[in-house]
Protein backbone atom coordinates (compact mmCIF):
# COMPACT_ATOMS: atom_id res chain seq x y z
CA UNK A 1 0.00 0.00 0.00
CA UNK A 2 2.86 2.40 0.76
CA UNK A 3 4.22 1.94 -2.76
CA UNK A 4 0.79 2.52 -4.32
CA UNK A 5 0.22 5.64 -2.23
CA UNK A 6 3.52 7.03 -3.41
CA UNK A 7 2.79 6.06 -7.00
CA UNK A 8 -0.39 8.14 -7.22
CA UNK A 9 1.56 11.24 -6.17
CA UNK A 10 3.98 10.91 -9.10
CA UNK A 11 2.17 11.70 -12.38
CA UNK A 12 5.05 10.78 -14.70
CA UNK A 13 5.61 7.44 -13.00
CA UNK A 14 1.90 6.68 -12.83
CA UNK A 15 1.42 7.53 -16.50
CA UNK A 16 4.35 5.30 -17.49
CA UNK A 17 2.62 2.39 -15.76
CA UNK A 18 -0.73 3.31 -17.33
CA UNK A 19 0.52 3.38 -20.92
CA UNK A 20 2.14 -0.03 -20.45
CA UNK A 21 -1.13 -1.49 -19.18
CA UNK A 22 -2.93 0.01 -22.16
CA UNK A 23 -0.39 -1.49 -24.56
CA UNK A 24 -0.55 -4.96 -23.05
CA UNK A 25 -4.29 -5.21 -22.31
CA UNK A 26 -5.51 -3.90 -25.65
CA UNK A 27 -2.75 -4.95 -28.07
CA UNK A 28 -1.43 -8.32 -26.93
CA UNK A 29 -2.60 -10.78 -29.63
CA UNK A 30 -0.94 -14.00 -28.39
CA UNK A 31 -4.20 -15.76 -27.57
CA UNK A 32 -5.16 -15.41 -31.23
CA UNK A 33 -1.98 -16.89 -32.72
CA UNK A 34 -3.18 -20.52 -32.96
CA UNK A 35 -6.41 -19.58 -34.73
CA UNK A 36 -4.67 -17.22 -37.16
CA UNK A 37 -1.90 -19.73 -37.85
CA UNK A 38 -4.46 -22.39 -38.72
CA UNK A 39 -6.78 -20.21 -40.80
CA UNK A 40 -4.26 -17.98 -42.54
CA UNK A 41 -0.77 -19.47 -42.48
CA UNK A 42 -1.22 -23.22 -42.67
CA UNK A 43 -0.70 -24.70 -39.25
CA UNK A 44 1.74 -25.60 -36.48
CA UNK A 45 4.96 -24.19 -37.93
CA UNK A 46 3.36 -20.78 -38.23
CA UNK A 47 2.30 -20.89 -34.57
CA UNK A 48 5.93 -21.21 -33.52
CA UNK A 49 6.98 -18.25 -35.64
CA UNK A 50 4.15 -16.07 -34.38
CA UNK A 51 4.85 -16.85 -30.74
CA UNK A 52 8.58 -16.17 -31.13
CA UNK A 53 8.35 -13.04 -33.31
CA UNK A 54 7.85 -10.49 -30.51
CA UNK A 55 10.74 -11.98 -28.55
CA UNK A 56 12.95 -11.90 -31.65
CA UNK A 57 12.19 -8.21 -32.06
CA UNK A 58 12.95 -7.53 -28.40
CA UNK A 59 16.28 -9.36 -28.70
CA UNK A 60 17.29 -7.44 -31.80
CA UNK A 61 16.11 -4.22 -30.19
CA UNK A 62 18.27 -4.93 -27.16
CA UNK A 63 21.34 -5.66 -29.29
CA UNK A 64 20.96 -2.29 -31.04
CA UNK A 65 19.80 -0.24 -28.04
CA UNK A 66 22.86 1.96 -27.53
CA UNK A 67 21.04 4.98 -28.95
CA UNK A 68 18.34 4.84 -26.26
CA UNK A 69 20.50 6.54 -23.62
CA UNK A 70 21.13 9.51 -25.89
CA UNK A 71 17.44 10.47 -26.14
CA UNK A 72 16.61 13.45 -23.92
CA UNK A 73 12.84 13.67 -24.45
CA UNK A 74 12.26 10.32 -22.82
CA UNK A 75 8.57 10.92 -22.10
CA UNK A 76 7.82 11.53 -25.75
CA UNK A 77 10.04 8.58 -26.71
CA UNK A 78 8.01 6.33 -24.41
CA UNK A 79 4.73 7.44 -25.97
CA UNK A 80 6.13 6.97 -29.48
CA UNK A 81 7.28 3.45 -28.54
CA UNK A 82 3.85 2.51 -27.16
CA UNK A 83 2.06 3.95 -30.18
CA UNK A 84 4.56 2.16 -32.44
CA UNK A 85 3.79 -1.09 -30.62
CA UNK A 86 0.04 -0.66 -31.18
CA UNK A 87 0.37 0.29 -34.84
CA UNK A 88 2.80 -2.56 -35.58
CA UNK A 89 0.46 -5.04 -33.87
CA UNK A 90 -2.49 -3.75 -35.88
CA UNK A 91 -0.59 -4.01 -39.18
CA UNK A 92 0.61 -7.52 -38.33
CA UNK A 93 -3.02 -8.53 -37.91
CA UNK A 94 -3.69 -7.47 -41.49
CA UNK A 95 -0.76 -9.45 -42.95
CA UNK A 96 -1.57 -12.50 -45.08
CA UNK A 97 2.05 -13.59 -45.55
CA UNK A 98 3.73 -15.26 -42.59
CA UNK A 99 7.05 -13.50 -43.12
CA UNK A 100 5.33 -10.10 -43.07
CA UNK A 101 3.37 -10.90 -39.93
CA UNK A 102 6.55 -12.08 -38.20
CA UNK A 103 8.43 -8.96 -39.32
CA UNK A 104 5.73 -6.62 -38.01
CA UNK A 105 5.48 -8.51 -34.72
CA UNK A 106 9.26 -8.22 -34.41
CA UNK A 107 8.96 -4.46 -34.93
CA UNK A 108 6.37 -4.44 -32.16
CA UNK A 109 8.75 -6.40 -29.93
CA UNK A 110 11.54 -3.88 -30.54
CA UNK A 111 9.17 -1.03 -29.68
CA UNK A 112 8.18 -2.83 -26.49
CA UNK A 113 11.84 -3.20 -25.54
CA UNK A 114 12.35 0.55 -25.96
CA UNK A 115 9.24 1.21 -23.89
CA UNK A 116 10.44 -1.14 -21.15
CA UNK A 117 13.83 0.58 -20.92
CA UNK A 118 12.28 4.02 -20.52
CA UNK A 119 9.68 2.80 -18.02
CA UNK A 120 12.36 1.14 -15.90
CA UNK A 121 14.52 4.27 -16.09
CA UNK A 122 11.62 6.50 -15.05
CA UNK A 123 10.83 4.23 -12.12
CA UNK A 124 14.44 4.20 -10.93
CA UNK A 125 14.58 7.98 -11.25
CA UNK A 126 11.42 8.73 -9.27
CA UNK A 127 11.54 5.97 -6.66
CA UNK A 128 13.31 6.91 -3.41
CA UNK A 129 15.65 4.27 -2.03
CA UNK A 130 13.26 3.28 0.76
CA UNK A 131 10.43 2.54 -1.75
CA UNK A 132 12.36 1.19 -4.71
CA UNK A 133 11.68 -2.45 -3.83
CA UNK A 134 7.96 -1.86 -3.36
CA UNK A 135 7.64 0.05 -6.61
CA UNK A 136 9.61 -2.66 -8.37
CA UNK A 137 6.95 -5.04 -7.06
CA UNK A 138 4.20 -2.90 -8.60
CA UNK A 139 6.21 -2.76 -11.81
CA UNK A 140 6.47 -6.55 -11.84
CA UNK A 141 2.72 -6.93 -11.32
CA UNK A 142 2.05 -4.60 -14.26
CA UNK A 143 4.58 -6.35 -16.53
CA UNK A 144 3.40 -9.85 -15.62
CA UNK A 145 -0.32 -9.17 -15.29
CA UNK A 146 -0.85 -6.89 -18.28
CA UNK A 147 -0.17 -9.53 -20.96
CA UNK A 148 -2.40 -12.07 -19.16
CA UNK A 149 -5.24 -9.55 -19.16
CA UNK A 150 -4.43 -8.94 -22.82
CA UNK A 151 -4.88 -12.64 -23.54
CA UNK A 152 -8.28 -12.50 -21.86
CA UNK A 153 -9.26 -9.36 -23.75
CA UNK A 154 -8.17 -10.78 -27.11
CA UNK A 155 -10.01 -14.06 -26.68
CA UNK A 156 -13.18 -12.49 -25.31
CA UNK A 157 -13.29 -9.85 -28.04
CA UNK A 158 -12.64 -12.40 -30.80
CA UNK A 159 -15.72 -14.31 -29.70
CA UNK A 160 -17.90 -11.36 -30.70
CA UNK A 161 -15.96 -9.54 -33.43
CA UNK A 162 -13.87 -12.28 -35.02
CA UNK A 163 -10.17 -12.99 -34.71
CA UNK A 164 -8.97 -10.42 -37.23
CA UNK A 165 -10.99 -7.56 -35.77
CA UNK A 166 -9.87 -8.42 -32.25
CA UNK A 167 -6.22 -8.42 -33.32
CA UNK A 168 -6.23 -5.30 -35.50
CA UNK A 169 -8.73 -3.36 -33.42
CA UNK A 170 -6.81 -4.00 -30.22
CA UNK A 171 -3.64 -2.53 -31.67
CA UNK A 172 -5.42 0.56 -32.96
CA UNK A 173 -7.25 1.10 -29.67
CA UNK A 174 -3.98 0.81 -27.72
CA UNK A 175 -2.25 3.38 -29.95
CA UNK A 176 -5.20 5.77 -29.75
CA UNK A 177 -5.62 5.47 -25.98
CA UNK A 178 -1.90 6.04 -25.39
CA UNK A 179 -2.06 9.24 -27.43
CA UNK A 180 -5.22 10.43 -25.71
CA UNK A 181 -3.77 9.76 -22.27
CA UNK A 182 -0.54 11.55 -23.13
CA UNK A 183 -2.38 14.61 -24.46
CA UNK A 184 -4.86 14.71 -21.59
CA UNK A 185 -2.10 14.47 -18.97
CA UNK A 186 0.99 16.09 -20.53
CA UNK A 187 3.34 15.51 -17.59
CA UNK A 188 4.78 12.47 -19.36
CA UNK A 189 5.26 14.35 -22.63
CA UNK A 190 7.19 17.07 -20.81
CA UNK A 191 9.39 14.64 -18.90
CA UNK A 192 13.15 14.80 -19.40
CA UNK A 193 15.73 13.15 -17.15
CA UNK A 194 17.86 15.44 -15.02
CA UNK A 195 21.43 15.47 -16.40
CA UNK A 196 24.04 13.92 -14.12
CA UNK A 197 26.69 16.26 -12.70
CA UNK A 198 29.84 16.20 -14.81
CA UNK A 199 32.07 15.02 -11.95
CA UNK A 200 29.67 12.13 -11.17
CA UNK A 201 29.44 11.08 -14.83
CA UNK A 202 33.25 10.96 -15.10
CA UNK A 203 33.72 8.53 -12.20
Amino acid sequence: MVGLKFLVTQPVLLLSFAVDLIAMVFAMPRALFPAVAEDRFGGPTAVGWLFSAIAIGSLLGGLTSGWISRVRRQGIALIVAVVGWGVAIALSGLAHQLWLAVLLLAVAGAADLVSAVYRQTIMQTFAPDRLRGRLQGVFTVVVAGGPRLGDLRAGATAQFTGVGASWVGGGLVAAALALVLALAFPALIRYRPVPEPVEKAER
